[in-house]
């Protein structure tokens, strides 16, 4: 008994096994005539091209990626390029990112290749583009002194970066981390906190210097200078994060801003160890929200972003920029600051 999955599964088979020769010889040119209707590339006549795509939809015919990649000169496939060392807490980020990137990826029927960097060793990304893999890359972090954006500028092949570059030639998506974190500070200290530290990560990470950028914005803007003992960058361990902390403690400050999520979770991780209560003998607050803080027990004032349609907007662009099409160099997506109870 031959059942209707088995008579849809022997038709899909028929249709898939249709090439461009048996569709060159049913309409009786070559198969070069019916590659170029299809690529839309090449000397070929309006009437014979119309001829070629009516019966390639009225057969089923789908050419294969890599014949469809062939005769275009592509490979079908994007790059996206994730730091090796990332910590657990840093994953969900770029995962969030590749979500939105695979997306716009699939739409266009293009498939993503996972690359990782490890600090200043780009060797498994120049292996993908010598070797032609990809047609365009996504690069998902950047560096102050950045070997990725310096090898992809001299390798001449399509990329854009999630955040921002140094070199101001270099196709950039971010969030607006300098108004974002201007914002939050500048609220702080119009709910009369004064006394503010900032704990930092990496130096090196573009995202950090504008984050700090931001911070000092937003005490100007609110007519205070900057005090430079009370901004601790480069703390990179929770065992670093921890001396800090105390020396906080020590000078009496009012609120704890942490640069991101990860940080964040280590100070409250301390500050309830040593039965600190928050808000009530120091205030926090975090310049990146994520799950790690909506599920703690205290709420806590951060900046919340969208890392989906950080991705998601990189690949758009790529995709126009691959395509020959004008694209904008800085695209800056929006915010939302949250202002719960860590600040109240």
């Amino acid at each position: 008994m031959v059942t209707q999955h088995s008579q849809n599964t022997t038709q899909y088979k028929e249709q898939n096994k249709i090439t461009i020769a048996d569709v060159a010889e049913s309409l009786g040119i070559s198969k070069t005539t019916v590659s170029r209707a299809i690529s839309g590339k090449g000397r070929i006549g309006e009437a014979t091209r119309k001829r070629v795509l009516e019966y390639i939809e009225k057969s089923g015919y789908r050419p294969s990626v890599a014949a469809k990649g062939l005769a275009q000169s592509k490979t079908y496939n994007i790059g996206w390029v994730m730091p090796g060392g990332s910590t657990v807490t840093d994953l969900p980020f770029f995962q969030r990112c590749m979500m939105g990137i695979i997306e716009v990826a699939a739409a266009a029927d293009y498939d993503v290749l996972i690359t990782l960097t490890f600090d200043n060793d780009v060797s498994q990304l120049k292996r993908v583009i010598w070797n032609k893999k990809v047609d365009g890359i996504i690069l998902g972090r950047t560096l102050i002194h950045d070997a990725c954006v310096d090898m992809l500028k001299e390798s001449d092949i399509p990329f854009v970066v999630i955040g921002s570059s140094l070199n101001e030639n270099v196709i950039q998506i971010d969030n607006d981390h300098i108004g974002a974190c201007t914002e939050l500070t500048s609220i702080l200290l119009m709910k009369g906190i004064s006394k503010i530290a900032l704990i930092g990560g990496d130096s090196n990470h573009v995202v950090n210097q504008t984050r700090l950028m931001g911070f000092k914005a937003g005490l100007k803007k609110q007519n205070m200078s900057p005090r430079e003992e009370w901004i601790y960058m480069d703390s990179d361990s929770d065992l670093v994060i921890e001396r800090v902390v105390d020396d906080i403690l020590r000078r009496k400050l009012e609120c704890i801003v942490c640069m991101d999520d990860r940080i964040c979770v280590a100070v409250l991780n301390k500050l309830q160890r040593d039965g600190i209560q928050v808000p009530e003998d120091i205030k926090v607050a975090s310049f990146y929200n994520s799950e790690l803080l909506t599920h703690r027990y205290l709420p806590v004032t951060a900046l919340q972003y969208d890392p989906k349609e950080l991705g998601a907007v990189a690949c758009r662009t790529l995709f126009d920029y691959i395509e020959g099409k004008e694209v904008q160099k800085k695209v800056l997506l929006s915010y939302e600051v949250l202002l719960k109870n860590s600040t109240k």
